[in-house]
C-alpha cells in the first residue's frame, strides 16, 4: 500500500468517526480537539490531513454526499419495484433514518444548512450542489414512475421531485422543534397526494 493510500485511508477514517459528532452537535460548537478525539488521533495530527477546520467541513459534507448518493442508488436497486414504490421506500428509509437511525446517520444537510449556509460560501455551495444531484435522481425516479403508471403526470417530474425534498426537509426540521413525529405524518400524507393526485371535488 503506498503512502498516498495510507493518506487517504487515515483520513476517511477521521472524516467517519468525526461524522457522528457533528452530527449531533453541529460544527461550530466542534473544536478541532474534540475530532481528534473522536478520531483517536494524536494531538496535532489534524493538520497533516486538513489545511483548516473549514477544509474539512467540506470534506465531510462532500463525503456524506457522495454515500448519500450511492445509498439513493442502493435504495432504487430494486428492478421488481416501480417508480411510486421506489420513492416510497426513499421517504421510508428518511423517516427511519430520523426517528428510529443512529445520531450519525442522520443527514448532515438538515443539521449544518442553517448553521453553515451564512457562514462558509464553499460549503453552501458543496450543498446545494450535492441537493441538486439528489433531487436530479428523485425526479429521474419519479419519471419513470410517471412512465409505468404508478406517479400521476398533474406535475412534472422535476417540480415534484423538488417539492416532495423539501417537504420532507421541513418536516425534519419541525420534528426537531415539536420532538414528535406529527410532522412526518403529515409530510406522508401529502407526499402520497402528491405522487397519487388530488382527489376530485364531488
Amino acid at each position: 500500500m503506498s503512502v498516498h493510500d495510507k493518506h487517504e485511508i487515515a483520513k476517511r477514517s477521521i472524516l467517519d468517526n468525526a461524522r457522528p459528532l457533528i452530527g449531533a452537535r453541529g460544527f461550530s460548537t466542534v473544536g478541532i480537539a474534540q475530532i481528534l478525539v473522536a478520531a483517536r488521533i494524536p494531538k496535532g495530527s489534524f493538520y497533516h490531513y486538513f489545511d483548516s477546520k473549514e477544509r474539512f467541513g467540506e470534506e465531510l459534507l462532500s463525503l456524506y454526499i457522495t454515500d448519500y448518493l450511492t445509498t439513493l442508488e442502493n435504495l432504487f436497486s430494486n428492478s421488481q419495484q416501480n417508480g411510486y414504490e421506489k420513492i416510497c421506500v426513499y421517504l421510508k428509509f428518511w423517516q427511519n433514518t430520523h426517528i428510529d437511525g443512529k445520531v450519525g446517520d442522520k443527514c448532515l444537510i438538515v443539521k449544518l444548512a442553517a448553521e453553515m449556509a451564512d457562514l462558509s460560501e464553499t460549503m453552501r455551495e458543496i450543498m446545494q450542489h450535492g441537493t441538486a444531484k439528489v433531487i436530479e435522481r428523485l425526479a429521474d425516479v419519479i419519471q419513470n414512475g410517471q412512465q409505468d403508471g404508478s406517479i400521476t403526470k398533474e406535475l412534472p417530474a422535476a417540480i415534484l421531485a423538488a417539492t416532495l425534498y423539501q417537504t420532507w426537509l421541513g418536516a425534519t426540521l419541525m420534528l426537531k422543534i415539536t420532538k414528535h413525529t406529527q410532522p412526518f405524518d403529515v409530510a406522508w400524507q401529502t407526499s402520497t397526494l402528491l405522487l397519487k393526485g388530488f382527489p376530485e371535488l364531488p
